[in-house]
């Protein structure tokens, strides 16, 4: 075993996977016969021809339709870190017969973050006169949120995430394609605009060798040929394209950092919505607990208010649950009130409801950008001068949560698809009578910086290093399973003058964002 097998071995979230690997050989003396290997995937495209729009004078983005299509197995990667300032440790998870599994390292440098595989994808983009227009390699995340079984026989549903996470702070990760399913290949959307003339061009699409190799996909399967034609649309056809960017979700107004397109559903076992507990209320069973932390602020920035005249430093906060149970909060209307009775629930090993206790209110929220129903004091943000004192508190302390961000999926017992992902999962309407709120083992909340609350006024505070204090369950009116973990800090330096303030951020533990 090699020294990055044996520092993977290490890892409790592989141990189970490799403890488990497939021994391979043959007797002595006995030759074995060399097989061909069978190819874990293929790659095609939905059609050899595609049509791309022009939106006015902008850019367009080159959804060419490529896929990459798992075999007989799963195709499936995990990739974690032990902390900051450690490298990410990737590996796939090759099945055997007999249900066995282990987890072979990949190579150095396809795993760069938690995006994807780096790299994936060659693409060449040439005109009519044979000219190359555009040449760059391209990422690829397995976790396609279109994806489909391409053929009668496959698995009729997938167990796999909708998307790889862009959160800097991500621990660990889950990537996989079931088998018999597609996942498009085409990074349009983050790779960005082109700026295409109309006309014909021809694309050439190829899987990079490495990629080839690890997946025994021959050189004369690892190429496609894709006529493309440019064109422009009016501002009807603009309407249309912007409709359908909505459905592949393109940012909107949701609160969260989360996608429009996950699907809707509960996301916990035990007492339905709307049926308020009737038995006294019990202390909390011993057994398994979430354990809320905070992740340091990111995507930290600097607005100036004109109509005000302030300046803010506005961030993204997450907050996320890395324990051995799932958070599930319950809320209960009061009659003609704008208030619910907020119950936290407990599960045993085996995922049995088994108790719950009295846990705070929520509270309906009319703000522009907010119209749901808020868990109380569920973390709290607060700006500390260079000597740890408070200098600025943020508004923001009541949250809808939802698993917008999945932080560290290689946890025991992690979901991988959770189903309230966004606000139309979670939050309820102003006529609920009931809300359920869950935040899944291995999920994070995170709240983007543009919204009422999230941002700090410095306005009258002098320039100098200050710290972001993102706590989770400062009241401490949620049951976990350690509360010595829930608070994080991440170092800013304010400079400018008023009107023109500046923050530099330097990296957290050699992350930057």
């Amino acid at each position: 075993m090699d020294a990055r097998t044996r520092q993977l071995c290490r890892l409790p979230a592989f141990a189970a996977l490799v403890a488990g690997a497939l021994v391979l050989g043959t007797g002595a003396g006995t030759a074995a016969p060399v097989a061909t290997p069978q190819a874990q995937a293929r790659f095609t495209a939905a059609s050899t021809s595609v049509t791309v729009e022009r939106w006015g004078e902008e850019g367009v983005y080159l959804e060419l339709g490529t896929h990459l299509v798992a075999g007989k197995d799963p195709l499936e990667f995990r990739a974690k870190r032990s902390a900051y300032s450690k490298p990410i440790d990737a590996f796939q998870v090759i099945r055997s017969a007999g249900g066995k599994q282990r987890a072979v390292p990949l190579p150095a440098g396809m795993v760069k973050d938690f995006t994807g595989l780096s790299d994936f994808t060659h693409l060449e983009l040439t005109d009519s006169a044979g000219r190359t227009v555009l040449e760059r390699d391209e990422n690829f995340c397995p976790n396609d949120w279109d994806s489909t079984r391409t053929r009668v026989d496959a698995p009729d549903s997938t167990p796999y995430p909708t998307g790889c996470e862009r959160n800097p702070f991500v621990l660990g990760g889950v990537w996989g394609i079931q088998a018999g399913w597609s996942a498009s290949t085409s990074n349009w959307w983050s790779s960005g605009p082109v700026d295409l003339a109309d006309g014909s061009y021809t694309a050439t699409v190829s899987i990079n060798p490495p990629y080839r190799k690890l997946l025994n996909i021959p050189d004369s399967a690892a190429t496609l040929t894709l006529a493309v034609t440019v064109t422009s649309v009016d501002d009807e056809g603009r309407g249309r394209a912007n409709a359908k960017q909505g459905v592949l979700g393109a940012p909107g107004n949701d609160e969260h950092a989360a996608h429009a397109e996950k699907a809707v559903g509960d996301s916990a076992p035990g007492l339905k919505p709307g049926t308020r507990p009737t038995a006294r209320m019990q202390a909390a069973p011993s057994g398994p607990r979430p354990d809320l932390r905070s992740l340091p602020a990111w995507e930290i920035g600097v607005e100036h208010d004109e109509g005000t005249g302030q300046d803010q430093v506005t961030f993204n906060a997450t907050v996320w649950n890395g324990g051995t149970s799932p958070l599930v909060v319950d809320g209960f209307r009061r009659t003609d009130s704008d208030l619910m009775d907020a119950y936290q629930y407990f599960y045993d090993a085996n995922g049995n409801q088994v108790g719950y206790t009295q846990a705070g209110t929520m509270e309906w929220d009319p703000r522009t950008g907010h119209h749901h129903w808020h868990f109380t004091d569920f973390a709290e943000y607060r700006l500390l001068d260079a000597a740890r004192t408070v200098a600025v508190r943020s508004g923001k302390e009541a949250f809808c949560l939802a698993n917008t961000d999945a932080v560290d999926l290689t946890l025991p017992n992690a979901k991988w698809r959770p189903t309230n992902t966004d606000l139309s999962t979670s939050c309820g309407r102003q006529t609920s009578l009931a809300v359920r709120q869950v935040l899944d083992i291995g999920g994070g909340d995170t709240y983007a910086q543009y919204l009422p609350g999230q941002s700090f006024d410095i306005t009258d505070l002098p320039n100098g290093t200050y710290y972001i204090e993102v706590a989770a369950n400062p009241a401490k009116r949620l049951q976990e399973s350690n509360l010595t973990n829930n608070n994080s800090y991440r170092r800013i330096i304010l400079g400018g003058t008023p009107g023109t303030r500046t923050v530099t951020v330097p990296p957290h533990e050699g992350i930057e964002g």
